[in-house]
């Protein structure tokens, strides 16, 4: 079983900044060799943002290149998302999430993760 905790979200003025957490527990070996965090905002679908191999490597969505970074920390078993520029279009719930089946960082960034944390919220205005 993998447990997701996010915290970090909050409101912020169009070209702020904040960082993300989500601290991870559980069954963690099985189920972190491809993280990411995908976004929701009102009214609309789910969308991937970034994914992060076990070494590391990455993957972005369009929408957030050279804005957002996800990076993780094995020891502090934390994973990260930095955002920097947002826009009022980068407002919705952001989720953490583990155990995505596909090609971690060929794959675009989707949702289709088998687990997930309860969410932060993100507002720019």
């Amino acid at each position: 079983h993998v447990q997701l905790v996010e915290s970090g979200g909050g409101s912020v003025q169009t070209g702020g900044s904040l960082r993300l957490s989500c601290v991870v527990s559980g069954d963690a070996a099985n189920n972190t060799a491809c993280m990411g965090w995908f976004r929701q905002a009102p009214g609309k679908e789910r969308e991937g943002v970034a994914n992060i191999d076990s070494e590391g490597r990455t993957k972005y969505a369009d929408s957030v290149k050279g804005r957002l970074t996800i990076s993780k920390d094995n020891v502090k078993r934390t994973l990260y998302l930095q955002m920097q520029s947002l826009r009022p279009e980068d407002t919705a719930m952001y989720y953490c999430a583990s155990g995505y089946g596909g090609s971690c960082v060929r794959d675009y960034p989707t949702a289709n993760y088998l687990y997930r944390g309860q969410g932060t919220q993100v507002t720019v205005s």
